[in-house]
């Protein structure tokens, strides 16, 4: 190398280290004005953590089942199953069994419960109707073959004897449940994600866009639409919606509570219960499902809030810190909710007032609850059946908060274990199971 290159090199790296990293150097000459203006300043973290409860209280508190719901209902639009009619040894009765469903996070979907089998869909979109003894009756595929490699997730409503069928993919459709054959077929801008709802002669369901939408069940032609504010993250959460009176209420991604009138779609009232932007930048952002006493709202979601708001009129009637997103369930004058940490909170309903907290996963070790996550609860005659992402399901007896036994379900994912006809069913990937 030339001599004199390397001379330069030398003294502009001499010079670098004089200048730039020297404390008394021009660069630094203002540090001190720097530190007092940091000090000066009123320094307020944008997002602060909550405290999550995770102690018990009132452990030897005894609690009584006072209702139980003699009624099965496929369709509930208040979403208010509370504790129902089953008090089962969990033996295993039928597996349904299906083509796996693939690219799935959660297993949030739900069978169409009839009072002699039940409908679900595998993979590739095909509709299956099982008799009560797993009997395959009808089985269909309405998807092309383009549609067919989107693997649709479906959501069912029935209706009489027709399905109301809606997807991720954008595509909603009715089929005659006897015949299984097609009735009418309809696409949507944007791709569906919540659960239906009906009233009367039509029914509702919330796109990814936040847009509430009314469909005629006849026909599918839309009769109205209601737009609230978009995100830019998607929910990886399904919205959930309750009919009380003439009102059909939501939420949507960023946490905003919408009633709108079901004849007009114009809105009623409407509760912001987070801010947009921190939703949009900061997390994913999970609501329960909604719940309702016909009076009352009640909500919880993964930022330790848990709301009871007036359906009328969308105020707040309390708000306690309960970090969760599963579905509570009301029991007379009583609330069961199930935290993301694993504690059972019972709450008094009009008061709002924590009575009981139980420890369900007090016999894990302190490595493996790190990573445990509850995934769904139900509740039946005496006792709390709870799945966790562990695939396992726990049973809990609901007087002393006790937990009787644990159940190993699957290896993966497990659905949240859901009540109908006096029996206990669980979603897994490739199957249902029901249980008597």
């Amino acid at each position: 190398m030339n001599k004199v290159l390397i001379y330069k090199i030398f003294i502009i790296f001499l010079f670098l280290n004089n200048c730039s990293l020297n404390e008394n150097s021009r660069i630094w000459k203002d540090k001190d004005k720097h530190k007092d203006f940091i000090k000066q300043e009123n320094v307020k973290k944008l997002f602060v953590e909550e405290d999550i409860i995770s102690t018990e209280f009132n452990p030897d508190l005894k609690i009584y089942v006072t209702k139980i719901n003699e009624k099965d209902k496929y369709i509930n639009n208040t979403n208010n199953y509370g504790s129902q009619n089953y008090d089962g040894f969990l033996n295993k009765e039928r597996t349904y069994t299906f083509s796996k469903l693939d690219n799935i996070n959660q297993l949030d979907f739900k069978p169409a419960f009839l009072p002699d089998g039940l409908i679900f869909f595998d993979k590739k979109g095909v509709i299956t109707r099982y008799d009560d003894k797993k009997k395959i009756i009808w089985k269909n595929n309405y998807y092309s073959k383009a549609e067919k490699k989107l693997k649709p997730k479906l959501n069912f409503l029935i209706n009489n004897n027709i399905l109301i069928v809606v997807d991720n993919i954008s595509k909603y459709y009715s089929v005659n449940i006897n015949t299984g054959k097609l009735n009418w077929s309809k696409n949507n801008n944007y791709p569906f994600n919540s659960d239906i709802k009906k009233y009367k002669d039509k029914f509702f369901v919330v796109d990814y866009k936040n847009v509430l939408r009314c469909f005629n069940i006849n026909d599918g032609s839309e009769c109205w639409r209601m737009r609230t504010e978009d995100s830019f993250t998607i929910s990886d959460s399904k919205f959930s919606q309750i009919i009380i009176n003439d009102l059909i209420i939501f939420n949507n991604s960023i946490g905003d509570i919408t009633a709108v009138d079901i004849e007009t779609g114009l809105i009623n009232w409407q509760l912001p219960t987070q801010s947009s932007s921190i939703i949009n930048k900061t997390y994913r952002f999970k609501n329960s499902q909604l719940v309702s006493d016909g009076n009352s709202i009640f909500f919880s979601n993964n930022k330790n809030e848990f709301y009871s708001i007036d359906a009328k009129t969308g105020t707040i009637n309390w708000k306690n810190k309960i970090n969760s997103n599963l579905m509570p369930v009301i029991n007379e004058n009583l609330i069961f909710t199930v935290s993301n940490n694993g504690y059972l909170f019972i709450i008094e309903k009009n008061s709002g007032n924590i009575i009981r907290i139980t420890n369900l996963y007090k016999s894990h070790k302190k490595k493996k609850k790190k990573n445990l996550i509850p995934i769904g609860f139900a509740i039946g005659k005496n006792n709390l059946y709870l799945t966790s992402n562990d695939g396992k399901m726990i049973v809990v007896d609901l007087e002393f908060g006790k937990v009787i036994k644990e159940i190993k379900i699957s290896g993966k994912l497990v659905s949240a274990p859901l009540i109908f006809n006096k029996k206990l069913f669980l979603i897994k990937s490739n199957s249902i199971t029901r249980y008597n």
